[in-house]
């Protein structure tokens, strides 16, 4: 199987020849890469707050239920590296508007599903069109920025906008299956799936084949792509359903499976493909690798705490579903300041300093919420300590970008990009899993106390590798070749 790529044409700056094409309209791109980053993360909390209403309906099991969410991630983790490296290879437009069509038709089939066994394979479907769409908004804004400077404020902006769907995805879940019920959870989606697609189609530059010189054929690694994503699919499937009553023979055997898989990718990988999937020298990069070791613990802690704080809401404090969705509005809204900040403080402080300085602020935030209690108040209690923690993820996630995706060439930025993003998805997965059996351990509000407590030990852990391990100065704002 062949895809047919520009070859890089590389500058100081950073730039390539559809990087340039990109230069006309960033503003525009950046628009369009947000938009489409607003469907993924929108995507990823609308859904929690309708799922009783669905399982009231559809007649799913109580832990069948759990399967509305984990298809997805499995799916989304599962095919994140191919989506990079097919942003790479074939072009952000094409797998962009792909990943927009089939992540929306999901979503209409999610809405009219008539049963568990629809729901859940539609959801699937859509981690997959989650997949191609989330690795290419980078590589859009990447594209479109080539002074690193401007693209730090630009990641800023795009960070700000994820965190402006998730707190409309906290909202809109409650309000929507109150008022009109859980299918429109899926339908709103639709429409704005579809005009970003049209604007995708309209707006990203072309890439053809024959048109322009120095192309030329260059075969996808199936053999490595079929590798990583059941590895992945696999890690997933272990983790998220090691903690079911009766399965957990078959979860040790799925990450037994995992390892196996995903060490035979590694083996593939650096012997036997000819262009690899992932090609190995992407981790000599420090920038690389310590960025996506801070997500791994900021991911565990922060990007699992809307699922713990949900539940505490509505299981301890007995919020009803709009209610808790309106409880996440401080903390996203602190996300929304912390990624500006992150803008406009990366360019001057490096991305250690402010990675590891984000970090430690939401450990302070996280530290703060582990004293919750069965009757806290609302504002003292959970609003101030979840804004501190959110305003910490904001300024973290921006230079963690910036870090992971910046030192490599820009023809790999979809791969580090997809690589990131993998990182993070079976980190929030594990943080899910391993937090609320925590959680459960104690029962009621001491539980959710205690995995607070240790999200705050998780996100001191990633400002320390911040410290030691993430680069400074010029070579984090650099785009060196791979």
């Amino acid at each position: 199987m062949f895809v047919r790529t520009e070859r890089d044409r590389e500058t100081r700056s950073g730039t390539t020849g559809c990087a340039t094409e990109a230069a006309a309209a960033p503003g525009l791109l950046l628009l369009l890469a947000c938009g489409a980053m607003f469907l993924v993360i929108l995507d990823a909390t609308i859904v929690s707050v309708a799922l009783p209403a669905v399982g009231s309906e559809l007649g799913f099991g109580g832990a069948g239920l759990g399967w509305v969410v984990n298809a997805y991630t499995l799916t989304f983790a599962g095919f994140l590296l191919l989506g990079g490296r097919l942003a790479d290879l074939s072009g952000t437009r094409l797998v962009l508007v792909t990943g927009l069509a089939i992540f929306t038709l999901a979503n209409l089939w999610s809405g009219l599903a008539a049963g568990p066994a629809q729901l859940v394979t539609a959801r699937a479907v859509q981690g997959v069109g989650g997949a191609l769409l989330m690795p290419a908004t980078l590589t859009v804004v990447h594209q479109a920025y080539g002074d690193p400077v401007r693209r730090a404020r630009a990641l800023g902006l795009w960070s700000m906008v994820g965190a402006v769907g998730a707190a409309a995805g906290t909202v809109l879940g409650g309000v929507l299956t109150d008022a009109l019920g859980w299918r429109w959870v899926f339908w709103v989606k639709v429409p704005i799936g579809l005009a970003v697609a049209v604007a995708g189609w309209l707006v990203l530059p072309r890439r053809t084949a024959a048109a322009e010189p120095g192309q030329e054929r260059r075969p996808i690694d199936v053999v490595g792509a079929l590798l990583v994503t059941a590895g992945l699919a696999a890690l997933v499937y272990g983790v998220v359903t090691v903690r079911a009553a009766g399965a957990r023979g078959v979860a040790f055997g799925s990450l037994a499976g995992a390892v196996v898989l995903l060490a035979l990718f590694l083996v593939h990988q650096a012997r036997w493909a000819r262009e690899p999937l992932v090609p190995l020298s992407i981790f000599a990069h420090r920038s690389v690798s310590s960025a996506n070791a801070v997500v791994f613990g900021m991911g565990v802690a922060y990007l699992a705490s809307p699922v713990l704080l949900a539940l505490y809401l509505q299981q301890v404090l007995h919020y009803s579903p709009t209610r808790a969705g309106l409880g996440f509005l401080p903390s996203a809204f602190a996300v929304m300041i912390g990624a500006q900040l992150a803008g406009r403080l990366t360019p001057r402080w490096g991305t250690r300093r402010t990675a590891a300085a984000g970090t430690a602020v939401s450990a302070a935030g996280f530290l703060w919420l582990s004293g919750i209690g069965a009757h806290s108040a609302f504002l003292t209690d959970i609003a101030l300590p979840a804004s501190l923690f959110g305003l910490g993820a904001g300024v973290a996630f921006t230079p963690i970008t910036v870090a992971a995706t910046g030192g490599v060439a820009p023809s790999m930025t979809g791969l580090a990009s997809g690589l990131l993003n993998t990182t993070r998805q079976v980190a929030t997965a594990l943080g899910i899993a391993v937090l609320t059996t925590l959680a459960e351990s104690r029962g009621g509000a001491p539980g959710y106390a205690l995995a607070f407590a240790v999200s705050a030990g998780l996100s001191l852990l990633a400002s320390v590798a911040a410290v030691v391990w993430m680069p400074s100065g010029g070579e984090r704002m650099s785009s060196s070749g791979v």
